[in-house]
């Protein structure tokens, strides 16, 4: 792809994640927010794709956006029982346009103060292959790999123990 080409799909790509986020905050539908959330994470995925980074694309799609549309089909479809239970009272209050302006203001005083400093990082001769990431995954990452498997298994067996997944 030429970098015009790429450059208009990163602008676009970009937009609708940033676009989808703000939507789904703005939504009052909690089905609509999820849909959102989906559309975010396939154009996340997108982006991980221009970036010549397909297992890390496929990883996004399969796992992020399987878990959203898991999450709008049993949290949201089965837990509304009226039509009026998925709409949502949308009063951000004063304290979030605090909170944004806060974190705008020290971000934009960061890179003004700091971004001269910055230098970009240098890119690797040719792109890692998905065999080369597995052999360095489970061969140096194994332990933390394993770390974290656990605690997605505890916080799992947390959510269903909080839930009351008694049956009844």
């Amino acid at each position: 792809m030429t970098d015009t080409v790429s450059g208009v799909a990163f602008l676009a790509l970009s937009f609708a994640t940033i676009g989808g986020a703000v939507m789904m905050l703005a939504t009052r539908n909690v089905v609509h927010a999820a849909f959102w959330l989906l559309e975010v994470m396939l154009a996340t995925a997108g982006i991980y794709l221009l970036l010549s980074a397909e297992f890390l694309a496929l990883v996004q799609v399969l796992v992020y956006a399987g878990s959203v549309a898991v999450l709008l089909l049993f949290t949201i479809m089965l837990t509304l029982r009226r039509r009026e239970d998925a709409v949502r009272d949308f009063e951000p209050g004063w304290g979030s346009v605090v909170i944004v302006a806060l974190f705008g203001g020290s971000l934009l005083f960061a890179i003004q103060r700091f971004g001269a400093q910055m230098r970009p990082g240098t890119m690797p001769e040719t792109v890692p292959d998905v065999a080369a990431f597995g052999e360095t995954l489970f061969t140096q990452w194994a332990v933390p790999f394993e770390i974290a498997s656990l605690v997605l298994l505890v916080a799992l067996v947390g959510a269903v123990w909080w839930s009351g997944g008694d049956g009844s």
